[in-house]
């Protein structure tokens, strides 16, 4: 069974850092295209940025420049650097992992992040 986890959000004032990762058990990871989306109440999920299985990445306009998605293939793991957080970033953020053979996708549980201003 594929199992997502996310850590790292919490609460940080605007112009803050905050890193968070995400952990891939039951699948085998470097075959996954990985992503962050975000949720913000009363808003659709977004795609906030992703990076595929050979390391080339895309990100939302609205993040370009302060936030950065990587992977470590040997630790199964997806990171999301955020920097120069802003309150508009506040959301709830989700892994997903989207296998490149099969085309399943899974996700996390999700892990909040708020700015405050």
């Amino acid at each position: 069974q594929v199992q997502l986890v996310e850590s790292g959000g919490g609460l940080v004032q605007a112009g803050g850092s905050l890193r968070l990762s995400c952990a891939a058990s039951g699948t085998i990871f470097s075959m996954n295209a990985m992503a962050w989306y975000r949720q913000a109440p009363g808003e659709q999920r977004e795609l906030v940025a992703r990076i595929t299985p050979g390391a080339r990445t895309n990100y939302a306009d609205s993040v370009k420049g302060r936030f950065t998605i990587s992977r470590d293939n040997a630790k199964n793991t997806v990171y999301l650097q955020m920097n120069s957080l802003k309150p508009e970033d506040t959301a709830v953020y989700y892994c997903n992992a989207v296998h490149q053979l099969s085309g399943n996708t899974y996700w996390g549980q999700g892990t909040q992040v708020t700015v405050s201003s």
